[in-house]
């Protein structure tokens, strides 16, 4: 299948997702259950503009070269610097055709076929994690299970399921505190202190990621929890109305961690292009959610193949295009209007 025909197959199979051209958060708006953001629904829009609005600089003078694509995270090598966020609730916000575990069981098996991994969604019911620690044993431990932040003694008890599915890093998307769906229910999902992350990091056992981290000051926080990487992310501007884009913040928060923890971003990255801003601004890979999905509705096993296939080809060009032979020598001053920065340990 094409990029275009799996859209077309996903249009109508997505409850209140229109399966646009392009995820840009228009069409949805505010539409919560449903794939929009909260509140006004203009977070999402946010953080789709703010891409679109970093230009690249281009360069060919240079020999020719096959890019080199990489990206080592974590002790595994991966054929790419993006992956597949995590998405949950299925049919509350995409309609009936996928509940969660099948979701997950589909998504973990497509990316590590493509060479990529998948962080997982959670869920209220245990069966979720259970069902998505299992699809990522079964793919080799190419997944990162997302835990949501539910009292302590839930999260131990996921994250017991999660070491045991060989996952090579472990996820919790702490902005979950602030999803509408999520309040007042059992169990109980909300913020946590530094004290409560670092209990959870030290029993994760394999690196932890902080997913939801969108200031300098929380990106601190992060470290001293023990956060071997972070997320930064406004949760698809679905957690807090009128925050700034993740582009935004982006180069602030890379400057303050200074190479002490990984660096992932997602929001509103939807091209190759797109992936290469967010390196050149520091970066060390993204993650991308709603596209995904739709590639799962409308291409099943086959749809997520088909967007790496797509983002693989647009990254290569422009990293060609840019004279940047690997991830490693995507620079900031490959950007039009940013001055050169060291990406030494990327």
């Amino acid at each position: 299948m094409t990029y275009t025909e799996v859209l077309q197959a996903a249009k109508g199979q997505m409850g209140f997702c229109h399966a646009c051209p392009v995820c840009n958060g228009r069409a949805c708006g505010g539409t919560i259950p449903g794939p929009g953001a909260k509140g006004s629904g203009t977070v999402a829009i946010r953080n789709f503009d703010a891409w679109r609005n970093v230009r690249l600089n281009m360069d060919t003078i240079h020999e020719n070269f096959e890019p080199d694509t990489s990206l080592e995270l974590f002790g595994r090598k991966f054929k790419y610097p993006f992956f597949a966020g995590p998405v949950g609730a299925m049919t509350l916000h995409y309609g009936d055709k996928y509940n969660d575990l099948q979701y997950n069981e589909i998504l973990v098996a497509a990316c590590a076929a493509a060479g990529i991994a998948a962080f997982t969604g959670d869920g209220t019911n245990h069966k979720v994690m259970e069902g998505a620690t299992a699809a990522i044993a079964a793919s080799g431990g190419a997944g990162i299970p997302t835990v949501k932040p539910w009292d302590n003694a839930t999260v131990a008890e996921k994250m017991t399921m999660a070491r045991q599915s060989g996952c090579f890093a472990m996820a919790m998307d702490i902005d979950a505190a602030g999803l509408p769906f999520l309040q007042h229910l059992d169990p109980p999902a909300g913020s946590k202190t530094v004290e409560q992350l670092q209990e959870i990091a030290q029993a994760a056992g394999v690196p932890f990621i902080l997913k939801g981290i969108m200031t300098v000051r929380g990106a601190e926080k992060a470290i001293e929890a023990g956060a071997a990487g972070i997320v930064v992310s406004n949760h698809g501007g679905r957690v807090l109305d009128d925050c700034p884009a993740t582009e935004e913040v982006l180069a602030d928060i890379v400057a303050a961690v200074d190479g002490r923890a990984k660096i992932l971003v997602d929001g509103g990255i939807r091209s190759g292009n797109d992936v290469f801003k967010a390196l050149a601004l520091g970066a060390d890979g993204v993650l991308i959610g709603r596209p995904f999905v739709t590639m799962v509705y409308g291409g099943g096993a086959q749809g997520p193949g088909v967007l790496v296939k797509k983002l693989q080809a647009e990254l290569a060009d422009t990293m060609a295009m840019c004279g940047a032979h690997s991830l490693a020598e995507i620079r900031r001053d490959m950007l039009f209007g940013y001055w050169a920065i060291p990406t030494e340990g990327r």
